[in-house]
C-alpha cells in the first residue's frame, strides 16, 4: 500500500476541551436575581426593567461588590445576547479617561442610530429604543472629560443611556452626578459571601478545612471578586482540575490526589500575616516582666527578618487591638492615633523595621499605663 494512499478508515475528531476561564467570570451573575447582597439596588432596577424606562445611573461603592456585574446582568436582560454587541459600549475609564475619548469614542456611539432587533429577540427581551454606555472606574476620568460628558449625556439622552461606575462618588463632578440616579453598593455581609463561596466550592469540588472560608473573607476585606480569585488560587495549589473522560493516561496532572485547602495556604497566598505572629507581637508588648524593650526589639526584629509586609502587620495589629475586649475606649483611641501616624510614615517611605518597632513601643506604653 502506498504511503500516500488515502485511508478508508475515518478518525473521529476529539471533542474540544472546555475553555478554562477564571472563576470570577465563570460565576458572574447572569441576571439580577443572581446578584448577592444588593437588595435595594436590585429591587429598583427590576422595577425599571419592567417599565423599560432606564435613567442615567451612577453606581458607587467599594471594589468587588457587584457594580459592573449588576449593570451587565441588567443589559443582558434588556437586550439579549444578539443585541449586546451593537447596543452596549463598555469602557474602562481608568485606561481611557481623557477628553479625546469622550469626544470621539463615546460621542460617536451615543449619536449612532439604534439598531433594529429581530422579531425573535423582540419577543424574548424588552429591547428598549436606546443604547447603553457603561463607563467603569469613572472617578479616574479627568475633570475636563467629565465636563464634556455632561453635554453628551444631555444631547443624546433620547437614544442613549449612561451608567457611571466608581469607587469614590466624591470624585464625580456635581453637574454629572446630579443627572444620574445614584445606587450605593455596600460591602457584602458575611452570611451572603459565605453561602456564595460555599456554592462555588461545591460546584468545583473544592474541599476546605474548617475556618478556610472565613479566612478568605478576612483576607479579601469584603471584596467578593478578590475572595473568589483567592479561593481559585488555593484550589489550584491543593489539586489539579479533573481531567476529561477521554484524556490520555500520559496527560500531566499537578496533583492526582487533591488535598483540603488549609487556612495557612490562604494566608500564604494572600500575604496575610499568620495569627500566631500577631499574637506574639501583642504578647511582647503586654509583657510586664524584665527588660520589656529588649524583648520587644528581639520579637520585632525576628518578624521583620521573615520578610512580612510592615503595612500588613500594622493593619492586622490594628484589627486585633480595636476588637479586643481587654482594652477600654481611651486605650483604643490612643492606639488608633498611633497606628494612623505609623501608617502615614510608611506611605512616606520610612524604615519598615523602625516604624513597626516604634508602633509596638507606643502600644506597650499604652497597655502598661492601663
Amino acid at each position: 500500500m502506498s504511503f500516500f494512499a488515502k485511508s478508508n478508515s475515518t478518525t473521529a475528531k476529539a471533542p474540544a476541551q472546555p475553555r478554562q476561564v477564571p472563576w470570577v467570570e465563570k460565576y458572574r451573575p447572569e441576571s439580577l436575581d443572581d446578584v448577592t447582597s444588593q437588595d435595594h439596588a436590585v429591587s429598583v432596577l427590576k422595577r425599571t426593567l419592567e417599565s423599560s424606562n432606564l435613567p442615567h445611573m451612577l453606581f458607587y461603592g467599594p471594589p468587588g461588590t457587584g457594580k459592573t456585574s449588576t449593570i451587565l446582568a441588567l443589559a443582558k436582560q434588556l437586550y439579549g445576547p444578539d443585541l449586546m454587541r451593537s447596543r452596549v459600549l463598555e469602557l474602562n475609564a481608568s485606561d481611557e479617561r481623557g477628553i479625546a475619548i469622550v469626544r470621539e469614542k463615546v460621542k460617536n456611539f451615543a449619536r449612532a442610530a439604534v439598531s433594529t432587533p429581530t422579531a425573535q429577540t423582540k419577543k424574548n427581551y424588552p429591547c428598549p429604543p436606546y443604547k447603553l454606555i457603561i463607563l467603569d472606574e469613572a472617578d479616574s476620568m479627568t475633570q475636563d472629560a467629565q465636563a464634556a460628558l455632561r453635554r453628551t449625556m444631555e444631547t443624546y439622552s433620547r437614544i442613549t443611556r449612561f451608567c457611571l461606575i466608581c469607587n469614590y462618588v466624591t470624585r464625580i463632578i456635581e453637574p454629572l452626578a446630579s443627572r444620574c440616579s445614584k445606587f450605593r453598593f455596600k460591602p457584602l455581609d458575611t452570611g451572603d459571601a459565605i453561602s456564595r463561596l460555599q456554592d462555588i466550592c461545591m460546584k468545583e469540588g473544592v474541599k476546605c478545612e474548617n475556618g478556610v472560608i472565613l479566612s478568605v473573607l478576612q483576607a479579601s476585606d469584603g471584596d467578593l471578586r478578590k475572595a473568589i480569585t483567592l479561593l481559585q488560587s488555593a484550589a489550584k495549589l491543593h489539586g489539579a482540575a479533573p481531567l476529561a473522560a477521554n484524556a490520555d493516561d500520559s496527560a500531566m496532572q499537578v496533583d492526582t490526589l487533591p488535598t483540603e485547602v488549609s487556612v495557612r495556604s490562604i494566608e500564604d497566598i494572600s500575604g496575610r500575616v499568620p495569627q500566631d505572629i500577631i499574637t506574639r507581637l501583642i504578647a511582647a508588648a503586654s509583657n510586664r516582666s524584665g527588660d520589656r524593650f529588649a524583648k520587644l526589639q528581639d520579637v520585632v526584629e525576628d518578624v521583620m527578618l521573615d520578610g512580612w509586609s510592615a503595612a500588613q502587620l500594622v493593619t492586622q495589629i490594628h484589627e486585633e487591638l480595636v476588637t479586643s475586649d481587654d482594652l477600654g475606649g481611651p486605650e483604643k483611641n490612643k492606639i488608633v492615633a498611633a497606628v494612623s501616624e505609623i501608617d502615614k510614615r510608611l506611605v512616606d517611605g520610612a524604615s519598615e523595621h523602625l516604624s513597626v518597632l516604634d508602633l509596638m513601643v507606643k502600644i506597650s506604653g499604652i497597655v502598661m499605663a492601663k
